[in-house]
């Protein structure tokens, strides 16, 4: 008779087992997910997506963020490892010499020839980077971002009046950022800066405002 009560016992056991592995299989990690909303307030189940760009952080004070520091010695070059390798390397400046219009920036000499190497370069990173709120050919009005936020029409960087800035300031804008428009800084590194300004003039030729790339910075 004890056998049996022991048998029945060791089978309504298994059964247990089996129903809350059951349970945990139709419910995924659901239980886990509430366990750590329950300590910790939020799970990765249920979370707000961000898309590109739309919530640029600068890094953290005193960290040394690889795409603004460890500058290669030329363009088109890496920098894997070695001490910096430019003869001269930028002056630091803030976005509120920038938009005092501080000679740091204004005067700040484009180092990259407008070549088709660069041009090329610049397209691939300004559709990549700016266009979501510039558009691909330079104008707010057609910027993705209207789609989503229509009260935050960018400038028109092939208008005259972006065209009217020299090259070191809108290398300025990119590095700090101005206004609405956060610092990319620390994401796009020195030269291609560089690279998207080359391509900023041609758009702005390509508009009639501005004077031809090969021209820019002149």
């Amino acid at each position: 008779m004890g056998r049996v009560r022991q048998r029945r016992s060791e089978s309504f056991g298994a059964l247990r087992v089996l129903g809350v592995a059951l349970l945990v299989l139709a419910t995924g990690c659901s239980p886990l997910d509430d366990a750590l909303v329950a300590i910790f307030g939020r799970s990765m189940r249920s979370q707000r997506s961000f898309d590109p760009y739309e919530n640029p952080r600068m890094p953290a004070d005193g960290s040394v963020p690889f795409s603004s520091a460890n500058f290669p010695a030329a363009p088109f070059e890496f920098n894997v490892g070695q001490p910096e390798a430019l003869a001269q390397e930028p002056p630091p400046f803030t976005q509120l010499m920038l938009l005092r219009q501080s000679p740091t920036v204004v005067n700040l000499q484009n180092p990259v020839p407008p070549t088709d190497q660069s041009l090329g370069r610049g397209e691939v990173l300004f559709n990549r980077v700016c266009a979501p709120c510039h558009g691909e050919e330079g104008l707010g009005a057609q910027a993705y971002i209207i789609e989503v936020h229509p009260l935050l029409a960018a400038y028109d960087l092939a208008g005259a009046t972006v065209a009217g800035y020299t090259d070191g300031y809108l290398y300025g804008m990119i590095r700090v950022g101005r206004g609405v428009m956060p610092a990319y800084g620390h994401q796009i590194s020195h030269f291609d800066r560089w690279h998207i300004v080359n391509y900023v003039r041609q758009l702005q030729a390509q508009s009639g405002v501005g004077a031809p790339a090969d021209a820019a910075g002149q």
